[in-house]
Formats: C-alpha cells, structure tokens, sequence
C-alpha cells in the first residue's frame, strides 16, 4: 500500500495514566517470581496484555482467584472499595495502579453521598472503570448513558450531582450534561471538569487532522473507551472514512490519499510505526501537535516503599551503602514503551 501522505496525531497513544501503569507491572515482574497477578486487564490494549502474559501474568477478574500471598496489582482503571479490601486481605504484595484521574472521581463519589446527594455518574455501562466508580457508593449513584436515561430517572430527592468516567467523548458527555441541567436547575459539578486531559488532547489533536484527511486510523482496542471515542470524534468531524484498528494487519488494502493516524491512550507507539510503515506514505509523515503534554504520575506508593526497603535489606546484607539514586530516578524520562520493549528482548 502506497498512500499519499500520513497526518500523525499528537498528542497520541500513553497517557501519563498508562505510563505509570506499565512500568509499575514492569517492575512487578523484575522483582517477583512469576506468576504475578493483575486484577483485570492492566490497560485495555492486547498488544501490552499479551506482552505481560508472555513475561508470567495472570490476568484475573476476581481477586478470589488470586492464590493466597502471591503478588497481586490492581489495574489501571481502578476498583470497588470491596476488591481492594479483598485483595490486600490476601496476604500478598498489592499495588494499587489506580489512575490518580480515577482516584479523584472516587473521592468525589464518596464525598457526595456522605452529603446525601444522589449522584448521577455518567459511564458506559460494564466499563472496568465505571464499575469500580459506581461500587464506592452504589446506593446514591445512578449510571446515565444518555439523555433518555436521565428522563427516565425517578424523583431523586434531595441535592443532586453529576460525575463522569474519565475517558468519554466531548459528545458523549454534552448531551447528558445539558440533559441533566435541565431536569436538576441545582446540580452539583465538580469545579474541573472529570474528562481526563489526556483524553480531551488526543481528540483535539484527532479533530485538528480530520477534516484535512480523506481518511482516519484510530488504533486501539475496542474495549477502550477512549479508542472507541476518538472513532466517534472522526465521524462527528465529517471524516468521510474512518478505521478503528488493533494493529497494521487490519488496516484495508484500498486506503490512498492522505490519511490521518492517531491511537488510544492504551496503545503502544509500536502499534503507531507500524501502521505507517504499512501505510508507507510517498510523501512523508507530517505530524501535527496541538498541545505538549508534561503531565507526569510517579510510580505507586507501595513499589516506591518495596523498592526502598530491598536497597536497605541489601545494603545490610552485604554490607555495603545503600545507592545514591533511587530505582525511579529516571522514571520521568523512561517511556513504558520502552519498558515494554526491554522486558521483551530479556
């Protein structure tokens, strides 16, 4: 396939979220013994998962199934107040890989039904991250996917307060917000806005090239919400033709023109080089930035502690002094795309 040129998204791919996610599973499986255990998919991209299975992890979708003592993470998209009282009850090592985006909806959650507000929480209904959201308190939450859901609502009662899944579409958002405006005149937001800002970038970044492309790949995995919005974001942008694909493999053999190339926060860049080399564009790669992202969320409290405590117990044991630097000195500058390539190649 020879296309005419390739307009590259950017912001793209890992959010600071994901980052942090995959190389605290990286350092799980440099420190244990296989197998180490993640509850649910670490992120929502086969690529990384099946990377991870390959290096000895046990993906599980219920902490019962995780043996007792073994080594156990909590995935990206958070969990229910009970899975992770079950999980550290297990007696093994638990990080909690938590986006801290996530952790800031749960306090929300909890804070406004210790208030006694009725919480109308905006999700897909299933969503590893909406159904751990909705459990911190599921007496006072109602999950709304659309403007009918709202309608439909019973007399609530009392105040009322509107939250959101971290990884909706702009479109998937206004239409309930205007909806429930309209039927709360008092609702309760938030003073910033629950959409991730990693999310919010790379659909900026995706409508900047849509209009100016016959064609748009967005790449990533159908089970990650924010892939699945970035598709919504093309056809909404007038895009006449657009693709959501796992890899280059699906790519169609009759794409020409210029074609613009973005993927989910959950993808990998490989997946990204990849398609462009499928593509293989005569003209070039042209990338197009709205925005730098810098954001950056250091590894989980309990590997930082781990990490600590083997540099002392070493030190101790063969009398020598504790390193200089600590294990995540150069965290910030690693990319989990690199992590991810090293724990391949050995």
């Amino acid at each position: 396939m020879d296309v005419d040129r390739v307009l590259l998204a950017a912001p793209r791919g890992f959010c600071a979220g994901v980052e942090m996610a995959i190389k605290a599973l990286g350092w799980m499986v440099r420190v244990f013994e296989p197998p180490v255990y993640c509850y649910h998919e670490i992120v929502h991209n086969g690529v990384v998962v099946d990377r991870f299975r390959r290096l000895g992890v046990v993906f599980v979708d219920d902490v019962s199934e995780v043996p007792p003592g073994a080594p156990l993470m909590l995935s990206a998209h958070g969990s229910a107040p009970e899975v992770v009282e079950a999980a550290r009850a297990g007696g093994g090592f638990v990080v909690d890989a938590v986006c801290p985006l996530v952790t800031k909806v749960h306090h929300e959650v909890k804070v406004r039904a210790g208030k006694g507000f009725s919480i109308l929480y905006v999700g897909h209904e299933g969503h590893d991250e909406a159904v751990g959201t909705m459990a911190v308190a599921p007496e006072s939450t109602h999950l709304v996917e659309t403007e009918e859901a709202v309608a439909a609502l019973t007399d609530l009662g009392g105040p009322v307060a509107l939250l959101a899944q971290t990884t909706l579409s702009h479109q998937d958002w206004a239409g309930v917000l205007d909806a429930a405006r309209q039927r709360f005149p008092d609702l309760w937001m938030p003073g910033k806005s629950d959409l991730c800002f990693a999310t919010t970038n790379r659909q900026s970044a995706l409508t900047e090239i849509a209009t100016k492309a016959d064609a748009i790949v967005v790449i990533g995995s159908a089970n990650s919400s924010n892939t699945v919005a970035l598709e919504k974001e093309a056809r909404n942008a007038g895009c006449p033709l657009v693709y959501r694909v796992n890899g280059p493999g699906e790519l169609p053999d009759d794409l020409s023109g210029v074609v613009g190339v973005t993927a989910g926060a959950s993808a990998p860049e490989e997946l990204v080089r990849e398609v462009i080399a499928r593509l293989n564009p005569t003209r070039g790669v042209e990338e197009v930035t709205v925005t730098n992202e810098d954001e950056y969320f250091p590894p989980p409290r309990e590997l930082r502690e781990l990490l600590s405590a083997l540099d002392a117990v070493a030190s101790v044991t063969l009398g020598t002094a504790p390193p200089a630097r600590s294990a995540f000195a150069d965290d910030r500058q690693r990319a989990a795309s690199d992590v991810l390539d090293a724990l391949a190649s050995g």
